[in-house]
């Protein structure tokens, strides 16, 4: 289901329509977008973005241009997730705030890796599959594991190689 308050650039691919549910989203030309993925309102996805199967991307959430997210990819925007108020009522859309989470250009998110809320995911970093990012990870840095954490000493640039002073 593509709601009609989506806005869609230039040459957006989605490769199974009747297999995605994107409501009140923008997302960004050029954009590639994989079967059973689901972004909510609010969310901004950039240019030349490529979103693999079963990615979930709630409200809080802004991707910037060339950013790639590996499939089965989850964002998360509350940190203290409740079913219920301490009254035993059931939470409404008002009992809570979506914390903004930010992915800087050229970041890339491997299969399976969870993000959980507020954090910023730097310029060209790697996050690599299946890792759980709990504190923002810098420009350029590869982060792995649960909690993610540096694989390198050094961050890689935009090129795809290690900064080296001289």
């Amino acid at each position: 289901m593509i709601k009609k308050d989506v806005k869609l650039g230039k040459n957006v691919l989605i490769f199974h329509p009747d297999q995605v549910n994107l409501y009140g989203c923008t997302i960004g030309a050029n954009t590639k977008i994989g079967a059973f993925v689901e972004i909510k309102e609010g969310v901004i996805v950039g240019t030349n973005c490529k979103i693999q199967a079963f990615v979930f991307i709630p409200e809080g959430i802004t991707i910037e241009d060339g950013v790639f997210i590996g499939p089965h990819v989850t964002f998360t925007n509350d940190k203290y997730p409740k079913a219920i108020n301490p009254d035993g009522t059931l939470k409404s859309a008002n009992d809570w705030k979506a914390r903004k989470t930010l992915v800087k250009k050229g970041a890339s998110i491997g299969a399976g890796a969870v993000i959980l809320p507020g954090v910023t995911i730097g310029a060209h970093a790697t996050i690599g599959a299946g890792s759980v990012v709990t504190k923002t990870v810098a420009d350029g840095q590869t982060v792995v594991g649960n909690p993610a954490h540096p694989l390198l000493s050094k961050p890689i640039n935009s090129e795809g190689t290690r900064r080296i002073k001289r």
